[in-house]
């Protein structure tokens, strides 16, 4: 696989005889589908990969709660209130699982998320859009999680070590979060009134496109991706999963009841793909960027919650130095 990768890819993969011995031991481990641990060597640049995407990661997982807390004091049942409060709990904890992992690498929590408050770090495009009806709960789970855990499965099967194990425990939360999602569209389209079935199609053609630009453009604009797939960081193509998603996507749409907002969604008979339309690219740009509808709403909150709870983290840091000073 690696040397196919150095054939066909980037230029900049270098071939095993062309590496140290250090770095020809790295990869043959990795070649050989062997975990690299904290403590084991690795290159700057496959650590420093790392902690970028792991960090973009946990912020999107953090940043992620916030268009769901927006319907929290507004569910419309007792149980449906305690559907999502649980979702929103599963949320955090997947950030501070990978925030964890992120520290291994030797990376600093608090510098990681100053540059998400200061626009040096980014988090998935999807979370800047707003969530204006229930229905849209229903969505964001089906959709926008379903996507994640085509993203996130083969992260199960990453590279480095603390990473992949912390996807175990996201991957089979968030498919959790998936089914309930869909549960949500699925009562309102076949129990509901013609109102909350509008609700649910009027979501779905809000979110459609953005949950496909959640994989990112092709990988052949990317200069890092032959890399990333060299090292096993990264398992599939970009395009490779937005099919796989759209493929098992689909068929649940059409048992809804709803469409999707692509007049040119089809499935072809010979490949056993669903072909669909031209991504509008530029969106996805403008919204990375710090231009979509709520980019500055979500970086206000979430500097709004680090300065406001403060007072809970220095607290914490002082009653566990007296402990400390009590024991010795």
């Amino acid at each position: 696989m690696y040397a196919q990768l150095v054939e066909t890819g980037s230029k900049k993969l270098k071939t095993l005889d062309e590496m140290g011995p250090e770095e020809r031991q790295f990869q043959e481990r990795i070649n050989d589908e062997i975990k690299i641990e904290p403590k084991n060597w690795m290159p700057d640049a496959y650590r420093k990969t790392l902690i970028r995407q792991i960090s973009q990661h946990a912020h999107s997982e953090i940043v992620g709660m916030l268009p769901e807390g927006n319907w929290l004091t507004r569910a419309p049942t007792l149980k449906r209130k305690l559907q999502l409060m649980a979702k929103i709990q599963d949320e955090a904890g997947h950030g501070l699982y990978l925030y964890s992992a992120m520290e291994t690498l030797g990376a600093d929590r608090d510098e990681e998320i100053d540059k998400l408050h200061d626009g040096r770090a980014k988090y998935s495009s999807i979370f800047n859009y707003p969530t204006l009806n229930w229905a849209d709960m229903g969505t964001v789970g089906w959709l926008v999680d379903g996507a994640a855990i085509v993203n996130q499965v083969p992260l199960q099967r990453t590279s480095y070590g603390p990473y992949a194990r912390a996807m175990i425990r996201v991957c089979k939360e968030e498919s959790f979060h998936q089914r309930q999602g869909y549960q949500i569209l699925l009562t309102m389209m076949q129990e509901g009134t013609d109102d909350q079935k509008a609700m649910v199609q009027d979501s779905i053609n809000r979110f459609w496109w953005p949950a496909l630009m959640m994989f990112g453009p092709s990988d052949e604009n990317s200069p890092n991706s032959a890399q990333s797939m060299a090292w096993k960081i990264k398992r599939h193509s970009n395009d490779e999963l937005r099919q796989r998603f759209l493929d098992q996507t689909v068929p649940q749409l059409e048992l809804l009841g709803c469409t999707a907002p692509d007049p040119d969604l089809k499935y072809n008979e010979e490949t056993g793909h669903y072909e669909f339309g031209e991504i509008d690219w530029q969106e996805f740009f403008d919204v990375v960027k710090g231009n979509g509808p709520c980019n500055r709403e979500r970086i206000e909150a979430r500097r709004s919650a680090i300065d406001n709870g403060a007072w809970v983290r220095e607290a914490a840091v002082a009653h566990a130095a007296k402990r400390q000073r009590k024991a010795a």
